[in-house]
């Protein structure tokens, strides 16, 4: 994914950016980490992001702003303690992995397409209540991703057109 390809960056709410760094400080402190500069300029970077991201698209990110040079083994590193403090959550999209912030984010379910390879980000309140009020036996559901498979409407326009042309 190319950093063009990223949604907007987001309007930034200074109270959750305290919240989220007071998280991941006390995650941090709680597991005996480092807390180092470059840990917060990742951190920092991904909270500006709207949307899905993989590790190149981070990188480019934090290239072209200016701000601290890391590695890519330093952003997988990082975004490992993200996910383990629960401020990122990470998708497997097909071959890639993608990632996302999770504090104060709304629900939202994942449709991908097939063929394309697409990923358009959908709020269904009915679903997400039918999940919500479901009960699972001897587990207590912190929170959940759904994805859907199938074609987008550029791939089911680009089938009729195909379907046509050889008809």
């Amino acid at each position: 994914m190319l950093v063009d390809d990223l949604h907007l960056l987001v309007v930034r709410d200074k109270d959750s950016d305290k919240v989220v760094e007071q998280i991941f400080t006390e995650y941090l402190n709680s597991k005996g980490h480092r807390k180092t500069p470059e840990r917060y300029a990742i951190l920092d970077t991904v909270y500006s992001i709207n949307g899905h991201f993989d590790i190149d698209s981070l990188y480019s990110i934090m290239k072209e702003e200016g701000k601290f040079s890391v590695s890519r083994a330093t952003l997988y590193n990082t975004i490992t303690l993200l996910i383990d403090a629960q401020l990122v959550i990470r998708h497997q999209f097909g071959n890639s992995s993608q990632y996302e912030k999770t504090y104060d984010r709304s629900i939202h379910h994942h449709l991908i397409c097939t063929k394309c390879g697409k990923i358009i980000e959908q709020k269904n309140k009915q679903l997400q209540k039918e999940i919500e009020a479901a009960e699972f036996s001897k587990f207590k559901v912190s929170h959940y991703s759904l994805y859907v498979y199938g074609l987008c409407e550029k791939c089911i326009k680009g089938n009729k057109h195909n379907k046509k042309q050889t008809q």
